[in-house]
């Protein structure tokens, strides 16, 4: 009997759960127990919040590796391949680590349902087991207090930002998402808050000896570069083309500080400046030059849709402003789309893959309220990215956002995504 491949294993666990998601730890805890993945190596982070985990996640991995620590970095979703979720020392895991890790899963959970997201996680702690990893910085899926990611046992923990996402999971308002995005902290251990005005459920989770971003911590920019400070310890000359937005330094900045509560050492300026020349974020304030300038951007809900507008607005293009939005049927596309309006010149509604995928001409009903100029229907990401092209003269730009469904589409037709180095 053949082997089965990734492609067939990810199939699979897409049918092995009656729900695609369903919040809580006693599944996952159980299988991780019979692993002996509740403390998958001696140090571990996990990095919680609406927006910004990405970035946040990706620099606390470079501080790792750049300060001598072998480091797996675990995060979700992926924009083409699977293989983006689990990196070993900034590289990929490849097909055959990741099968040989879902094989330990599957023999160690007997007749335990688990969710993709689950079977995935545990899988993620194996192989990072497996290479003898010091360090693991885990990516929240959902939420936070029953997120399978919320079994592990964190040294210290980070919520970015607390916003109106998921609200059919984890609450109304922002008090009841912050409460349970508060619980992946732990008494007794550090905790960091990156959100500049967060709700009282959060600052209580998080205990009286909280980090908090703009209180505790903060940045400054300088011609010199960006500058982390707490206190008296200052990291000047931090090099800021990696993190061209002020939100993705909010997310770089509370990494440092997550990073600072947990290392014995002193991090000197250079080191953390070459950590951050480490970071490479696809999808995230990614901008691609040439005399149609592509800015590709995976905000998916209304804040993350605001802070783009920001960038979008901090550096005016020379001509007009195109959008190509593809959209998942939970997400509130109305508020996103009135988060850009007034960045944008021209849209392109591109229909995304069901189940979970808006066709374009649904979406197009969604925004329609919130659109000050014309859209366009198209049948896929690839044939919007055509006609926006076609559209856009030199000087202008094309902004593709919405979802990671619409980005990592977006980035094989501009022929930005090749294979990357695995292990």
């Amino acid at each position: 009997m053949s082997r089965r491949t990734l492609a067939d294993w990810l199939t699979w666990q897409e049918r092995l759960h009656p729900a695609e998601i369903e919040l809580g730890l006693e599944r996952i805890r159980t299988v991780l127990e019979r692993m002996g993945l509740l403390r998958p190596c001696e140090r571990v982070f996990t990095v919680g919040g609406t927006n910004g985990k990405g970035s946040c996640v990706a620099t606390l991995e470079a501080l790792c590796l750049e300060t001598g620590h072998r480091t797996g970095a675990y995060t979700s979703p992926h924009l083409l391949r699977y293989n983006e979720r689990v990196r070993v020392d900034g590289v990929e895991a490849d097909d055959e680590t990741l099968v040989d890790a879902f094989e330990a899963v599957d023999a160690a959970r007997g007749e335990i349902s688990l969710t993709y997201f689950e079977f995935g996680t545990a899988a993620a702690l194996e192989i990072f087991r497996r290479h003898g990893v010091h360090t693991a910085v885990l990516e929240v899926g959902l939420g936070g207090r029953l997120d399978a990611v919320n079994a592990v046992e964190p040294d210290a923990a980070i919520v970015t930002s607390v916003g109106l996402d998921h609200m059919e999971w984890l609450g109304p308002d922002r008090d009841s998402i912050g409460r349970e995005k508060g619980g992946i902290f732990r008494p007794g251990k550090p905790a960091v808050i990156g959100d500049r005005a967060p709700p009282h459920s959060l600052l209580a989770a998080a205990g009286p000896g909280a980090l908090r971003l703009g209180v505790d911590f903060d940045w400054t920019e300088s011609p010199a570069g960006w500058c982390w400070q707490d206190g008296a310890r200052m990291l000047p000359g931090l090099p800021g083309a990696t993190l061209p937005a002020s939100a993705l330094k909010d997310n770089a900045a509370c990494a440092i500080a997550g990073f600072l509560a947990m290392e014995r050492t002193p991090l000197a300026p250079g080191t953390a400046a070459r950590a951050l020349r480490r970071i490479r974020l696809a999808g995230r304030m990614q901008r691609v030059p040439g005399e149609v300038e592509w800015w590709l951007d995976v905000a998916h809900n209304p804040d993350a849709a605001r802070v783009l507008a920001q960038a979008l607005a901090a550096a005016p293009a020379h001509g007009r402003t195109w959008c190509v939005l593809g959209m998942l049927e939970d997400k509130d596309a109305g508020a996103v789309a009135e988060a850009l309006a007034e960045s944008v010149d021209g849209w392109f509604i591109a229909s995304l893959e069901p189940p979970r995928g808006l066709a374009a001409e649904a979406l197009q009903t969604r925004v329609a309220g919130a659109l000050r100029s014309p859209a366009t229907c198209a049948a896929s990401v690839p044939e919007a990215c055509s006609a926006a092209a076609a559209a856009a003269r030199p000087g202008d730009r094309v902004v593709v956002c919405g979802s990671f469904h619409a980005v990592g589409p977006a980035m094989e037709w501009l022929g930005l995504y090749c294979a990357p180095q695995t292990r």
